[in-house]
């Protein structure tokens, strides 16, 4: 995936019920040019299918779509055996894997799965272990022995293998500050836009934090996750009362993007179902077979 092409995806319901449609979406997806299908992780949810199961399912279904987790659920995940579950997946599936990581939202639930409960600040900490690990063990080259406060390894075998790219969910001072330090991209919490205050207020931390570590913020990708509607008719008004996206026609869409783009820097879009629920395959198709397209032709005058 070349670093700064715009991204365009999807995402994806993750039930059990809805495996066929979730195939399906993904095949389709695939044929017509998406980027990315974005699964959630929540595996305390009994009637949902695992998210890295289902990705590497849908990733040997299909050619050119790559995988993202949104986010990772890292408390349940060590960060040793996530490095190897993700650099296993790139070298089956050609590179087509992004590593989404968030440092644990639901630690009621959480700590339902047997894992010790962390502070905010102690998980965020454990957060930035885990991410600065993960890319140790990729790239290959000399053993790593790593001693961290949450993360300690001797001597382990890094794969022969480039680290994905790693994009957050961070929210929080503490975690924005970290993605500026070591990640590779941020999904803005909350369904939060690039009109937001949120967006502004977050994009600085991380941008400064980049600047700290010696780091160049632009080599940090921004992509949004988006709920709305593609409608047939342009609707009077495309944001609701408090400045969120609902959607609109395609032309209402594309004007849309295209000024995230060109005016805001933004880097990639996931459209999700307005009701967070399973994609619908016709919304899907207008998505990329028309948006998308409509957009990259923009973008590239």
């Amino acid at each position: 995936m070349p670093k700064h092409d715009i991204i365009f995806g999807f995402g994806a319901h993750s039930g059990i019920d809805d495996i066929p449609q979730l195939l399906r979406a993904a095949q389709q997806a695939d044929q017509d040019g998406l980027d990315i299908v974005s699964l959630s992780d929540h595996p305390y949810i009994g009637q949902r299918v695992d998210a890295y199961a289902a990705l590497g399912f849908i990733l040997g279904s299909t050619r050119h779509i790559s995988g993202l987790a949104n986010v990772t659920n890292l408390p349940t995940r060590p960060a040793p055996m996530l490095a190897r579950m993700v650099t296993s997946l790139s070298a089956l599936s050609g590179g087509r894997i992004v590593l989404g990581m968030g440092a644990g939202g639901l630690w009621d639930r959480v700590a339902d799965m047997g894992v010790p409960r962390l502070t905010p600040g102690d998980a965020v900490d454990a957060f930035e272990e885990a991410i600065v690990l993960v890319k140790a063990l990729s790239n290959g080259g000399s053993p790593v022995t790593y001693h961290g406060k949450y993360y300690q390894v001797h001597q382990i075998e890094p794969a022969p293998v480039a680290p994905p790219p790693v994009w957050t969910g961070s929210v929080g001072r503490k975690s924005l500050a970290a993605t500026g330090r070591v990640a590779d991209g941020w999904i803005p919490g909350h369904a939060a836009d690039w009109l937001s205050e949120r967006y502004r207020t977050s994009r600085l931390v991380i941008d400064e934090a980049a600047i700290s570590a010696g780091r160049d913020p632009n080599e940090i990708r921004t992509v949004y996750n988006l709920p709305g509607r593609i409608t047939e008719q342009p609707l009077p008004a495309t944001r609701d009362r408090d400045g969120r996206w609902l959607g609109g026609s395609i032309k209402q869409w594309v004007e849309e993007l295209t000024a995230a783009v060109l005016e805001h820097g933004a880097s990639g879009f996931t459209l999700f179902a307005a009701d967070h629920g399973a994609a619908d395959l016709t919304q899907l198709a207008r998505w990329a077979r028309e948006v998308v397209p409509s957009v990259r032709e923009a973008i590239a005058k």
